[in-house]
């Protein structure tokens, strides 16, 4: 039977490895049992998957995904961390033991794992967590599913559709992979320390990117010159990366893109176009 980590474990068993919550790392714990058997259930991961976590910090997330049957390898980049997690999975759940793989690395470092992971669940640290979502997504193309808890307002960019008022690179990169929507709203007061920002969770599945003979990357050049410069029309925004403006708009009318769109109103098959259309020139 699964031990989970309760307000007073978290603070006993950072005190006897003589760390805290390191806002370098943007390190949160979250300290409520029922928060993470809910993310597990949210989840859907179970004995057949392979799941990633990013930043497990001291444990409380990897046990509910432990006790689900699925395996983990967890990533961590505080070295002290990463040392204590196997025995308190040990000591907390130790029928599951077998089922953990710990990594000591920054997450975006990470380019293999011994497994292909079939998810990515994690709580992810608010400073990085969209570069590690899109990281991983790019460099697994196994992870059918993502579900992540992360700042509100990072959440919304990630689920915004186009024409809302926080559609933006994050929505648009994300919509490359993924169908993504918000799965629940997560309290301030399960977290050690309580941070000063609202959580939520975000749930990603994953789906072919739009068909098109643009790469990937010339994609994600078109929607990062879009939003690099949000209130102009496109004409002017992608000028730098097609060479004038003469050239962007030639570039958008054989896309069927009005020059003075602006990039809010753009789905990913929009800009996939527009990549195509700045390639054939």
């Amino acid at each position: 039977m699964t031990e989970f980590l309760g307000p007073t474990d978290i603070r006993t068993l950072a005190e006897s490895l003589d760390t805290a919550p390191h806002k370098k790392w943007g390190q949160n714990f979250v300290v409520d049992p029922g928060t993470v058997q809910r993310i597990a259930r949210i989840a859907g991961v179970g004995p057949d998957d392979h799941v990633v976590e990013v930043g497990p910090g001291l444990g409380s997330l990897t046990l509910a995904l432990l006790d689900v049957g699925a395996a983990v390898t967890a990533v961590e980049i505080d070295p002290t961390l990463a040392a204590a997690l196997p025995e308190t999975v040990v000591t907390r759940a130790s029928a599951h033991a077998d089922r953990l793989r710990v990594i000591q690395q920054d997450a975006l470092a990470v380019t293999s794992l011994d497994v292909a992971p079939d998810a990515l669940v994690s709580n992810l640290p608010y400073n990085v967590s969209v570069p590690v979502i899109l990281h991983f997504l790019e460099t697994f193309p196994s992870i059918r599913r993502v579900l992540v808890m992360v700042q509100a307002e990072v959440a919304d960019r990630l689920a915004a559709p186009p024409g809302s008022r926080t559609y933006g690179i994050p929505s648009a990169k994300a919509a490359w992979y993924c169908d993504t929507r918000a799965a629940g709203d997560v309290k301030r007061a399960v977290f050690w320390p309580v941070p000063r920002v609202d959580s939520r969770l975000v749930l990603m599945e994953r789906r072919d990117p739009p068909f098109t003979s643009a790469s990937r990357e010339e994609v994600f050049a078109v929607i990062d010159a879009a939003f690099a410069q949000r209130r102009k029309g496109l004409r002017a925004a992608l000028s730098g990366i097609a060479g004038s403006g003469a050239a962007s708009e030639e570039a958008l009318r054989a896309a069927g893109i009005e020059p003075l769109t602006r990039g809010e109103q753009l789905t990913v098959a929009d800009f996939a176009r527009i990549a195509e259309a700045l390639g054939a020139r």
